[in-house]
């Protein structure tokens, strides 16, 4: 399917990943980077939905904007990653039920991966 198109295999699910035209890709799958906002995006909602139906309050529909930039990281040296959020709640909540699900968002478990710095152990087998 092109020089950098993959089959991903998540348990049962079978997903295509490929890197868009302008990088040499044939853009027949989502890129690694769309995996990843996907992930948080899907771990923002479900988190939303979890807290606010133990609360039991009136919220119909989530709906996640993400967008990622490379930017200066703050030391001057290098690159950083920027994840820009925005959440879009529908139903009759108060604005101290929005406020609390803007704060339970940051805590959702992808996010907080993302927020903290990670170890990847790679190896050949």
């Amino acid at each position: 399917l092109g020089p950098y198109a993959q089959f991903v295999t998540v348990g049962r699910h079978v997903m295509g990943a490929d890197e868009p035209e302008p990088l040499g890709g044939h853009d027949t799958g989502a890129s690694p980077y769309e995996y990843l906002l996907a992930g948080l995006g899907a771990c923002t909602a479900m988190t939303l939905r979890m807290y606010a139906a133990r609360k039991s309050w009136p919220l119909e529909k989530i709906a996640v904007e993400l967008r990622h930039d490379k930017i200066a990281a703050p030391s001057g040296t290098g690159k950083s990653d920027r994840f820009e959020r925005v959440i879009r709640l529908t139903g009759a909540l108060t604005s101290e039920q929005t406020s609390k699900l803007l704060e339970i968002a940051n805590k959702c478990p992808v996010s907080q991966t993302l927020q903290r710095q990670s170890v990847v152990l790679s190896s050949i087998a």
